[in-house]
Formats: C-alpha cells, sequence, structure tokens
C-alpha cells in the first residue's frame, strides 16, 4: 500500500459528494492510462434487469460497440478484434444488446440496468471531486452469462460457439478489440480491474476458492499478453445470499458466501471482498435473489468507492468484518475492522426470524449439532459482544453473522433469507442511485477459540 501522505489530500473518497469542498487540500490524480478497462464477469446479478435508466453518458466513459459484429446466434471463436465495424463509444445501458432467450451468452447477455454505467460515472465523479481538473474514463466489458457457474465463466479449451461458455474468450477478445482501437486513437489502455458478480449456482462448489484463484492468474496472463500491462489485476467480488434458499441444516450455509470473504483475507491484494449484498433493494417479484435496477447501481458504486480508496489513493479499504474474537462466561465478543466508525444498528431491517437468534441482530452461535441462544449483542467501540442464553461449550463452539437461512423473507431486499443489522457510518452516497451506500458487515463463520 502507498503512504497516503504522499497524497495531500487527508479526505477520503469515502466523504467527498459532489461539489462539496471543504476546504481540505486536493490530489492530483494520475490515471495508470488514458483508458482503464473494466471486465464485469459473473452471473445474473452481473447483467443487469429492467428498466433501463442510464441512457446517457455524463463524462467521458467508454463501451465498446459491436456493430456488425454483433451476431445473435454462434459465434466463431476467436472473434476478430481487427473487424472494421468495431468502435468505442459512450458508456450507455445496456451494454450490449438485451437477451431474447435463456440461458444467452455473449453478446447477447444483458438483461438490462447493469452496475457498469453506474460504476464508471461514480468512479468519474469521486476523480474529479479529489481532483479539480483531473479525469478517469473507464473503459466496461460486461461478458456475464446468467444462471452460470464459474464452469461457463472460467478459461476452456475448444469451441465457444455453443449457448454458454463464451465468457472467457469474449473478454480477450472485447480487451484485444479496445487495445486496437486505443492505439489507433493515440491512447493508452490497461485492464484495471475484474469485477465478479457471482456465486449462485456454485454456493455449495467445494473447489470454488480454487477456481476463482484460477481464473484471476488466467486473465493476468492473458489480458497482460495483450495489453503489454505490468500492472496485475485484482478482482473485486461481493457475497451472495440467495442460495441454498431452502431450510438447512445446522452448519450447512453456503460454501461460497464464506469464500467470497475469506478470499480477500487469504489472497489479500489480489483479490478484494467488497461486502454484502443483502442490504440492497430487491426486484419487484421479490424473488429472493434478484435485485432492482436501484440494487444494480448501488453494487457498482461500491466498487466504484473502494476502487477509487484503493487504486487512486492507494489505501488499504477493508469491508467490514471481523478481526479477532475471544469469549468470557457466556459471552462472546467480536472485534470488527469498521471501514467509517462509529459502528451502529440499521433498525430499518426486521431482526433475523429464527427464534433463538432473534435478539442477535444477525449474529448466530452454534455448534456442529445444535443452535444456541442469543440473549442480546451490544456494540462496544469497534466491537460487538454477545451473550449467550446459555452456557458455552469448551470446544466446538462457532460465532457467525448472517450465514444462516432464517426461512423467511426480509421486505424489499433481495438476499432475503440471510442478513443482519450491523453497519458503519459511512455516509456515502451514490450519484446515479441517489441512494445511501453504507458498509454493511460481510457474512462469516469462525470458530471461537
Amino acid at each position: 500500500m502507498s503512504d497516503p501522505s504522499s497524497c495531500p489530500n487527508r479526505q477520503t473518497v469515502r466523504s467527498a459528494q459532489p461539489g462539496g469542498s471543504d476546504g481540505a487540500d486536493r490530489c492530483q490524480v494520475v490515471a495508470p492510462w488514458d483508458w482503464v478497462g473494466v471486465i464485469g464477469t459473473g452471473q445474473s446479478l452481473a447483467v443487469g434487469t429492467l428498466p433501463i435508466t442510464s441512457v446517457t453518458q455524463p463524462y467521458g466513459n467508454l463501451k465498446l460497440s459491436l456493430g456488425d459484429a454483433a451476431v445473435p446466434g454462434a459465434c466463431e471463436n476467436p472473434w476478430d478484434p481487427n473487424l472494421s465495424g468495431l468502435a468505442v463509444v459512450p458508456l450507455v445501458e445496456p451494454v450490449h444488446a438485451l437477451q431474447v432467450d435463456y440461458p444467452s451468452p455473449y453478446p447477447l447477455n444483458p438483461f438490462g440496468e447493469s452496475p457498469h454505467s453506474a460504476m464508471a460515472n461514480e468512479l468519474t465523479r469521486l476523480v474529479k471531486a479529489l481532483s479539480p481538473g483531473s479525469d478517469y474514463v473507464t473503459v466496461h466489458s460486461l461478458v456475464g452469462e446468467s444462471g452460470q457457474g464459474i464452469v461457463e465463466l472460467k478459461k476452456r479449451s475448444g469451441s465457444t460457439t455453443g449457448i454458454t461458455g463464451r465468457a472467457y474468450a469474449a473478454s480477450l477478445f472485447e480487451t484485444a478489440a479496445i487495445a486496437r482501437l486505443a492505439r489507433e486513437a493515440g491512447k493508452t489502455f490497461g485492464v484495471g480491474l475484474i469485477l465478479m458478480t457471482h456465486g449462485e449456482t456454485d454456493f455449495d462448489n467445494p473447489a470454488y476458492m480454487d477456481e476463482l484463484v484460477q481464473l484471476l492468474a488466467d486473465y493476468n496472463a492473458d489480458l497482460s499478453a495483450i495489453t503489454g500491462q505490468s500492472r496485475k489485476i485484482p478482482m473485486y467480488l461481493s457475497q451472495q445470499h440467495a442460495l441454498p434458499n431452502g431450510p438447512d441444516s445446522v452448519g450447512k450455509g453456503s460454501l461460497a458466501t464464506q469464500v467470497q470473504w475469506r478470499i480477500g483475507i487469504e489472497q489479500a491484494g489480489a483479490f478484494v471482498c467488497t461486502g454484502p449484498k443483502y442490504q440492497y433493494p430487491a426486484n419487484e417479484m421479490g424473488d429472493g435473489i434478484h435485485l432492482s435496477a436501484t440494487g444494480y447501481q448501488m453494487i457498482g458504486e461500491k466498487a466504484a468507492q473502494i476502487y477509487c480508496e484503493r487504486a487512486v489513493l492507494g489505501r488499504d479499504w477493508q469491508p467490514l468484518q471481523p478481526v479477532a474474537v475471544h469469549r468470557s462466561g457466556r459471552e462472546v465478543t467480536v472485534r470488527l475492522h469498521v471501514p467509517v466508525p462509529p459502528l451502529r444498528w440499521d433498525g430499518s431491517f426486521g431482526r433475523p426470524a429464527t427464534a433463538v437468534w432473534a435478539q442477535g441482530r444477525g449474529f448466530e452461535l452454534r455448534t456442529p449439532v445444535a443452535r444456541l441462544g442469543i440473549e442480546s449483542a451490544v456494540i462496544d467501540g469497534d466491537a460487538v459482544r454477545i451473550t449467550a442464553s446459555c452456557d458455552l461449550p469448551a470446544r466446538g463452539l462457532v460465532v457467525g453473522y448472517a450465514m444462516a437461512n432464517q426461512g423467511a423473507q426480509l421486505s424489499n431486499h433481495a438476499m432475503a433469507v440471510r442478513w443482519g443489522q450491523l453497519c458503519d457510518s459511512d455516509p456515502f452516497v451514490g450519484s446515479t442511485s441517489k441512494q445511501a451506500n453504507p458498509n454493511y458487515c460481510v457474512s462469516f463463520e469462525v470458530p471461537v477459540p
């Protein structure tokens, strides 16, 4: 991490608001390239929903227009990045033509408003607020495939002309095409980020972490070979909370949800967990899986805020997450990393529906075979003290947060069956969604020593 003192601005990006100068010094922001590539992959929560609202581009952010190369049926592989009809155009939604069938891979993969326009525009806004006169142009590729596991997103050998499995090849095709168009325009270009919005299909995949690590390694090798960059490409990923959506037995929650948090710790820097998604607004169907268009925008805005903290300012941003656990009698204390103190409870969220954990506000205590009752959960500085309603076992105790299926749906929020009330005091409000977007506690389980 670079020394924050190298930047004269002491105000964090998360408190910067449009036009809101408070007399603080400003950074001189210099982007690594004229055009910074962002590749969005994943499943349905990556490819958006209706209605589409981001139909104008307020800054200079871009996407690849396929022109006559947008073949609705099977595409030849590899696609030719030198086709004359390809062009960079202002980034608006949808990124490509909307899906007409399911499954429907690239280039007919968008469902509607994706996270990308909101992310791009938020990042540019934040940079301009920090560094008047500066710019930050991102070029976005959307290659995710609705409903598909990582097996369809990773690097493949053989044909990619089927109805799934084009995501990786499409990433290389778009990167090569944009690199060529950048050279022709006299611009520098490199890929700055992989935005991974995924995990529902792989909720119980024991190889999920290894496959994410391999996917990012392949991306770094193959994309860097195209762009010539030496700068490593990180992957940002958020947690999934939708599956499994049926009743779960003790200790049988979502493996993918835990992986999406742990990988940011075990592979720090290469992977960044941007936090949970249970707090975002649901679609009108309330299906317990998908977001509203505003929710998709909020995913993008949070990614932009974190990218600005990490990639622009060089600060080691981490989510609201546990850093230490200890016990005393019937009390378990979880100390947390808090991005913007103080901690607080979001009282607009209902308390969890599992009776023994109703007073836990999202916290859970269990052994490998039983759930243990919670009497109270109390914020104490950067920690939460959880008091059990029974004596705690000497061994096998686990403390968790928003990991168990509650068997009920949280009203108006997409990830309906797993949630908690703990968040920080980040005042960040997205410029596209106009919604407050503080940091909510990640879903986790850790052993209690």
